[in-house]
């Protein structure tokens, strides 16, 4: 029997398993059966926390920063390993301070090792900010194909320690006809493929020197999730960049699950993006692992 604890950030759901010196075999066909939403836990991913010193892919986060005692190893619900999560690492920075395995004081962060990366957690005034770091426009414009969709639209390639194509909508009726079931389409295909967000502006766009959109996403290896963090922080990041150099650098983000916040700010290396919002662990359990 394997202990597990079932968490979300606004809606995006992921079954957390503590294994801190790294014994467990996490295959992909256990990672499926977990996240099987009629014969498993269910959800759209696994958090699995580990030590950073048990993993090879943890001496890079080590090197990066001694500090970074933890590592997240997230693995997507179809058994794919992901790069990064913006959800995922506010709930494991949740699990860890609830667990008692860290604490963040006041004013200070908490370094996770991430395969994209260490990124720095802090408490927030509706949950954690995370400091996803330095973003870049990349994969350039592919024109998209979905379900409901009338013909393609194109999309702009983000990279914020994951790939993401952000693909602007004229109206929340268009927003809300898409079926996100199946996989959006993208030619050019990306290598590793994408996380693709659609999203329509608000009216205003920019209200009180905030920015406001509404976004649904498909997640490359699981489908339409209620959120995605990275996908949000690409959204707005997109949708600043279409809208010039005037835009804010705060924005508002809403997901089928809720609301998340995004802030670019300057750092010495560049520009970075950060997003805030809520984690929840909602309840503790034990499965068998075949």
């Amino acid at each position: 029997m394997v202990a597990f604890t079932k968490g979300h950030g606004t809606g995006n759901d992921f079954v957390i398993i503590e294994d801190v010196d790294g014994g467990l075999d996490l295959t992909p066909a256990r990672v499926q059966a977990l996240c099987d939403r009629n014969f498993g836990v269910g959800g759209d991913g696994v958090l699995r926390v580990v030590r950073s010193r048990a993993l090879p892919e943890g001496a890079a986060a080590l090197a990066e920063e001694p500090d970074a005692e933890w590592f997240m190893d997230y693995r997507n619900a179809d058994g794919s390993i992901a790069e990064m999560c913006g959800n995922g690492i506010r709930v494991f920075a949740h699990y860890l301070l609830r667990a008692g395995l860290a604490t963040i004081e006041s004013g200070s962060t908490l370094p996770i090792g991430t395969r994209a990366g260490v990124r720095d957690v802090m408490r927030s005034e509706n949950g954690y900010q995370v400091d996803l770091g330095l973003w870049k426009l990349s994969g350039g414009e592919p024109l998209a194909r979905a379900a409901g969709l009338s013909v393609p639209r194109p999309g702009l390639g983000i990279d914020v320690g994951n790939p993401h194509v952000v693909v602007a909508l004229a109206s929340d009726e268009e927003l809300a006809g898409l079926d996100l079931d199946p996989t959006p389409v993208l030619d050019p295909a990306p290598v590793d493929g994408a996380n693709v967000e659609f999203v329509v502006p608000a009216e205003p766009l920019v209200r009180d020197g905030v920015g406001h959109v509404r976004m649904r996403v498909h997640e490359r290896g699981v489908g339409e999730t209620l959120s995605c963090g990275t996908g949000v922080a690409a959204t707005a990041l997109a949708v600043r960049h279409w809208a010039g150099a005037r835009a804010p650098h705060h924005w508002r983000v809403e997901v089928p699950g809720g609301v998340l916040g995004v802030r670019m700010f300057p750092a010495e290396d560049g520009e970075h993006v950060a997003l805030s919002g809520p984690a929840q662990l909602v309840y503790r359990g034990e499965i068998d692992l075949v």
